[in-house]
């Protein structure tokens, strides 16, 4: 960039030290804003005075008598008066031409003095800025446009090895070592580029190799400060170490998975231990149900076998005690191939096999829940309606585990009306809209549950019947249902009973062989619900 011509041209009378002073501090200055300074002659009757022989030294016009300074040809402007004689500045009062204006040594000192303080007060601001920013370990550099290095902090200078000499002047990106190259790593664009770009700060974290070949990673900051018209004036390059911060970091984060691994297997084998807990208490409440089925059966057999006993020690049997015991036989038959069904199917839900997932005929598995619990639900006076759907879309799913979730909603049913002497538990079955979903009503009309509960009886541990529950039926049916891909809600009236609704996916191929209609879906009217 060419130096801007002066706005003034000016002359100095008097070649002493302040002349000297003067024109070294004014032309540095304004050097370095790209400003050739403003003088162009100095006049003193001595040539070896320090102001003649560095304005000589300069290239500016020299004079023994201030005389010479009126030559039109020199054009100057202004005259300001370095010598503190009084018959100097009368004397070019008197003789000067009316277009050259005079500044005397007394005002010009005055201003001087000013100057020189304000300069003081800015060293004196530039040394403490200077000391903050070589007390900061982050690395400063301030760059200008064309991208050389302004200045440099001395963190900087100490962690590259150079001095400050060798980084000034220079490209950043050769201070880093990348001649002709980009200030960011592979795949990384140059900062400084991306802040012209897009007008803002950018961060970036960037590999670097140091003198010695180690490589680090640096949390780079660049900066954009803006001049009055509205272009960036020079840039804030600001380095931080953070190679350490990130090994803690990764090292921190594998504690953490390890840890995460940790309490995930152990809340694996709590969960397994609480569904297995859950599992027994379900099979205790089963097991006392089936205790009363299996008895009136075996109790049947018993008196069968002691009628006949009592029939052939009376005498050999006839034709007709032959037939009664042709009918005595099938009869007892049936009740045994009755108990064996019954303690079949309590041995297929107690055994903790492993999960199976295969196509199941959920009404199948409804009957055969309410055949298990039948009499439990006798016992509490309750009458069961099945309203099971005959064209029900098949489901993928373990049929231990859903089994165990009827169970669960059937027995809780069973004591919300026991209370009441009794009531109706209706089961339904459907297929819904677009047959992609199967819906499972259970409805009782037992005491309800209150509004304050509903959002918590999914909860583990979660009971309102006291010592009588653990708190766990309900939970693990939740979980057995959302693992199937399916919901379960509830609603509820106080004192007019309680609603659940299980929907499961259908089974894809049973899906696709589906016939096409639509099911109807009403939605059960309730004062509030939950939802999976």
């Amino acid at each position: 960039m060419e130096p801007s011509p002066p706005v003034i041209r000016i002359a100095l009378v008097g070649g002493g030290p302040f002349c000297a002073e003067l024109l070294a501090k004014t032309a540095a200055g304004l050097g370095r804003e790209g400003i050739v300074a403003p003088f162009v002659a100095v006049a003193d009757p001595d040539p070896a005075s320090p102001g003649m022989r560095l304005a000589a030294d300069m290239g500016l016009a020299v004079y023994g008598d201030f005389r010479d300074l009126y030559d039109p040809r020199l054009d100057i402007q202004l005259i300001i008066v370095l010598t503190p004689e009084e018959e100097v500045l009368h004397e070019i009062l008197q003789t000067r031409p009316p277009r050259i204006r005079i500044l005397s040594y007394p005002v010009f000192r005055m201003f001087w003095t000013a100057i020189a303080a304000e300069e003081r007060k800015l060293r004196q601001r530039s040394g403490e800025m200077e000391a903050i920013l070589n007390g900061i370990e982050d690395f400063i550099l301030v760059i200008l446009p064309d991208r050389t290095v302004a200045d440099a902090n001395l963190s900087f200078l100490r962690k590259m090895g150079v001095s400050r000499e060798a980084v000034i002047g220079r490209r950043c990106d050769e201070v880093y070592r990348r001649r002709g190259g980009s200030c960011g790593g592979p795949g990384e664009s140059c900062p400084l580029e991306r802040v012209v770009r897009h007008g803002r700060h950018e961060r970036q974290v960037q590999r670097r190799s140091l003198p010695d070949g180690e490589v680090r990673l640096y949390e780079v900051n660049v900066y954009p400060v803006w001049e009055k018209n509205g272009r960036i004036s020079r840039f804030i390059h600001i380095s931080r170490d953070i190679t350490a911060w990130r090994r803690q970091e990764e090292e921190l984060t594998r504690r953490l998975e390890r840890r995460v691994e940790e309490r995930t297997r152990q809340l694996q084998e709590t969960t397994a231990q609480l569904l297995h807990r859950d599992k027994m208490a379900s099979l205790g409440k089963l097991a006392a149900a089936v205790v009363h089925e299996i008895n009136n059966p075996i109790a049947g057999i018993l008196n069968l076998t002691l009628l006949m006993k009592r029939m052939l020690a009376e005498g050999p049997p006839g034709a007709r005690d032959l037939e009664d015991f042709r009918g005595f036989l099938g009869l007892m038959e049936t009740e045994t191939r009755r108990v064996s069904r019954i303690v079949s199917d309590l041995l297929a839900f107690s055994r903790q096999s492993r999960l199976e997932m295969k196509p199941l005929e959920l009404n199948r598995l409804i009957e055969k829940t309410v055949q298990l619990n039948a009499n439990l639900l006798k016992i509490a006076g309750v009458q069961v309606d099945q309203r099971l759907a005959p064209d029900l879309l098949p489901v993928v799913g373990s049929e231990d585990q859903l089994q165990q979730v009827l169970v669960n909603l059937i027995c809780n049913a069973a004591q919300a009306m026991e209370p009441r002497g009794g009531g109706r538990l209706t089961l339904t079955s459907e297929n819904g809209p677009g047959e992609g979903w199967i819906r499972i009503g259970i409805e009782d009309t037992g005491v309800g549950i209150p509004p304050e509960n509903l959002p918590r009886i999914f909860e583990p541990f979660f009971t309102t019947r006291g010592g009588k529950g653990v708190g766990l039926g309900l939970s693990v049916a939740y979980g057995i249902v959302q693992g199937h891909g399916g919901s379960i809600t509830v609603t509820s009236r106080v004192g007019e009973g309680t609603h659940f609704e299980i929907r499961l996916p259908c089974s894809p191929e049973g899906e696709r062989g589906a016939p096409k209609k639509e099911a109807a879906w009403p939605p059960p009217e309730s004062s509030s619900s939950t939802t999976s």
